[in-house]
């Protein structure tokens, strides 16, 4: 199989349903990955992938680089996780042709890299990457119940561990719709979500870069060369994490078959939001504070000394669409793990209802949600996590994997500038990841003075 039949035995007793060969599918592919989705429903997946809260954030990316830099690295990363994402769908294409279908991103990058190794690096990030991405959610969430809370009872005696608590619990229920697919309406709803939220963000921040209480604007970058560099390195990383999502294969596994083409319309829909609501959310932010914008863009609209420079309701309207958008991640994000999960607990000859198949669910799902939900209690620093998630986890397996798969899978010709622009960009992006991480992990050091367990409140 693509002169490495040696491997490909093995991938095929790995991967279970994800070779068309198989007979007999495994319960993760059966029930968790279903393919029965359109075009759109794989578009409201990705976008709730990627467009989500972590757009609030991109004021503060353009405050490490400047205008001009800033701008311009927003716009390349558009470009190129576009077309990293297109050509990692045409791998998949091309699989499924050979009659080699593919519905878990490990399988693919170790059946096409022909390594062992290379399996278990990628549902090692991949894992890491979900989970923090779910405990981020649940802490953000409940970071959402605080401000509201804290609104309405400035006195009052709950905590953030409390709210932490009762968005886990709801997530706990809504974790146990069964797949992938039967996210479809929530995704739809994520989406309206997130423009509802930008929109209310933009005008906040042009009503209060207007305002005669808005913070003197100055777009001034740091004096030192050495600082200016990696804080460029450090948002750099930021924008990587922004448009990571890390889970491309398992959205395409669940369109009903072929699939060949439907994840490009899909893609087009994802990046027509992205680029509504990323470019207005970064230029009102930076323009309306400067270099005083916060890590997250609505905390410069509700100052802790004097007044909110955005009406009440608006910044209670944008809250409650963040908090609604971000269980809708949790849930996307976990599904990654809840695929491993009944890959190895359930059994796909018996009903997905089954007693046999939805005990283990319910204790499985339950379980992973309390262990995301202690974490989100006990490290509540989720700004300068951020950055490092995005050098570590989201570059090789967005900026670089895709490439590579690329060009050992279809293998172009090395006098096709094809070639080669995926080359530069694998080895620009590797260098990116690599200043980019040791740039976030010195800012993680650097603001651990501010780290306390099990705090009252979310460190940015």
């Amino acid at each position: 199989m693509n002169g490495k039949p040696p491997y490909a035995s093995l991938n095929e007793v790995q991967s279970g349903a994800c070779n068309a060969k198989s007979d007999v599918a495994d319960a993760g592919a059966t029930f968790v990955l279903q393919s029965k989705g359109t075009w759109y429903h794989a578009g409201f997946h990705l976008t709730t992938a990627i467009v989500g809260p972590t757009v609030l954030t991109l004021p503060y990316a353009l405050r490490g680089m400047g205008w001009a830099l800033g701008l311009t690295s927003l716009t390349i990363v558009f470009f190129v996780t576009y077309y990293n994402y297109a050509l990692m769908s045409k791998v998949l294409d091309h699989c499924e042709s050979q009659g080699r279908r593919h519905i878990r991103f490990r399988e693919l990058a170790a059946d096409i890299l022909g390594s062992g190794w290379m399996f278990y690096f990628v549902v090692t990030v991949q894992a890491t990457i979900n989970t923090g991405v779910s405990i981020g959610s649940i802490l953000l969430a409940g970071d959402c119940l605080q401000i509201m809370y804290s609104d309405l009872y400035p006195d009052g005696p709950l905590k953030l561990y409390h709210f932490i608590i009762i968005v886990t619990m709801v997530l706990i229920l809504l974790s146990q719709l069964p797949s992938f697919h039967s996210l479809r309406h929530i995704n739809l709803a994520s989406l309206l979500l997130c423009l509802g939220y930008t929109l209310l963000v933009v005008v906040g921040c042009f009503r209060a870069g207007a305002s005669k209480d808005a913070p003197r604007k100055d777009y001034s970058l740091s004096s030192s060369k050495y600082d200016r560099a990696l804080n460029a390195f450090s948002s750099i990383a930021i924008l990587a994490s922004v448009f990571g999502n890390g889970i491309l294969p398992e959205i395409q596994a669940t369109l009903a078959p072929p699939a060949e083409g439907k994840m490009a319309k899909a893609l087009r829909l994802c990046y027509t939001v992205i680029f509504f609501t990323f470019y207005s959310a970064a230029i009102s932010g930076y323009w309306a504070f400067g270099s005083q914008v916060s890590s997250n863009v609505l905390e410069s609209l509700m100052p802790d000394s004097g007044p909110s420079l955005a009406p009440t309701w608006l910044l209670g309207l944008a809250v409650i669409f963040v908090l609604l958008q971000l269980l809708a991640i949790g849930l996307v994000y976990s599904q990654v793990a809840y695929e491993i999960m009944e890959k190895n607990s359930a059994d796909s000859t018996q009903g997905m209802f089954s007693k046999r198949n939805l005990i283990p669910r319910i204790i499985l799902r339950t379980l992973y949600m309390i262990f995301c939900g202690f974490m989100a209690a006990m490290l509540p620093f989720f700004g300068d996590i951020v950055a490092v998630v995005g050098a570590i986890g989201f570059i090789p397996l967005d900026f670089i994997l895709p490439l590579l798969l690329y060009n050992m899978e279809i293998r172009p010709s090395r006098r096709k500038p094809i070639y080669w622009v995926n080359l530069s960009i694998m080895v620009i992006f590797t260098i990116v990841g690599i200043i980019g991480a040791v740039s976030s992990v010195r800012k993680l050091v650097l603001d651990a003075n501010q780290f306390k367990l099990f705090s009252n409140n979310v460190v940015d």
